[in-house]
């Protein structure tokens, strides 16, 4: 069997046919030059307006999680109509929202049946903040990206039921800012937790202890844990800014060590325990160019939210339902 037909409008690896009307910055540019030049913040989003929001509801019987998404990177580094360079996503701008709509609408093609869907639209920091071979430098870029959406999971947490699971997920850019949720959230909105997936980003030591929330998932069906991969041809080509993370598991087989597990009756995922990191062998991720030699060169960055699809949506239910059933063996015994 052949793996599912991937996504291929994803992420920035083809931002180029969506952004004509845009400036690439050239090779001998660097996000430093345009850093000197007058800078333009776009408007804070305003999330109790509907604008700011993907939702869908497909749980009829009440019996699914609440799932809170972050969509990656959408956009490169561009200019207003005034020649001023942005380093952020503008959400009320309606083609930055499009394209940023455009994955989540694929990924809750999958993730929403039988839950509660919801994705705010946020001023994501352009690809410029990512390759900037700093990581003091990468965190600053995007912190204004990750308050906004610590400001849109407050007001997701503030209307939603606080006895249905709660799962958040989140990918590349938004892997990140499932770390930093983790930090934000407080511990009462932790009991609430089902699982967090960080797909295609990283979890650093430090990550972990700066956040007692942040506890590597072991297996299959343990919760208020987190779930993180990276998928790679081969450990050479780990991209340090998004896959230098100290936990990983096989989203496959739901183990943390060595054992390979099969995927579409014809692809081979193992586990680097050394890296934390899915060596993935029969798949090519030819589908997926490289974008200006940064990612899906030898690492396969641009699958991860489609290449497990299957797995993830089958874990979520099961982690779901685990909760489900603690909470109520927690409630018999007070």
């Amino acid at each position: 069997m052949r793996p599912p037909k991937p996504f291929l409008f994803l992420v920035v690896i083809l931002l180029s046919a969506c952004v004509s009307h845009q400036r690439y910055l050239t090779n001998k540019e660097t996000s430093q030059d345009v850093s000197t030049q007058s800078a333009f913040i776009p408007q804070a989003p305003d999330y109790a307006d509907t604008t700011m929001w993907f939702t869908a509801n497909d749980d009829p019987s009440g019996t699914g999680a609440d799932v809170f998404y972050v969509v990656s990177t959408w956009e490169v580094d561009w200019q207003d109509a005034d020649g001023r360079w942005s380093h952020y996503a503008d959400v009320w701008k309606p083609l930055h929202r499009q394209r940023m709509a455009t994955e989540i609408s694929k990924v809750a093609a999958y993730m929403s049946p039988g839950n509660r869907f919801y994705a705010p639209y946020y001023r994501h920091a352009t690809i410029e903040a990512f390759m900037m071979n700093n990581e003091d430098s990468t965190r600053q870029r995007t912190r204004l990206a990750m308050s906004d959406v610590c400001t849109a999971f407050d007001y997701f947490q503030a209307q939603r039921d606080k006895q249905r699971p709660l799962i958040i997920v989140g990918f590349s850019q938004g892997g990140l800012a499932v770390v930093e949720l983790l930090k934000h959230i407080s511990d009462e909105t932790y009991s609430q937790l089902a699982a967090a997936y960080v797909m295609g980003y990283k979890v650093t030591p430090s990550d972990t202890l700066e956040c007692k929330h942040i506890k590597a998932a072991q297996g299959e069906t343990d919760t208020g844990v987190t779930i993180c991969y990276n998928t790679v041809k081969d450990v050479k080509y780990i991209q340090p800014v998004v896959g230098a993370t100290c936990m990983g598991i096989n989203p496959v087989n739901w183990r943390t060590d060595a054992t390979p597990a099969t995927l579409h009756d014809s692809i081979t995922v193992t586990l680097a325990p050394d890296y934390h990191v899915l060596v993935v062998k029969g798949y090519s991720g030819a589908e997926y160019r490289p974008f200006r030699n940064f990612i899906n060169v030898g690492d396969i960055h641009s699958c991860e939210p489609w290449l497990y699809s299957d797995c993830i949506k089958k874990n979520m239910t099961i982690r779901a339902a685990q909760w489900r059933r603690a909470k109520a063996t927690q409630e018999k015994a007070e």
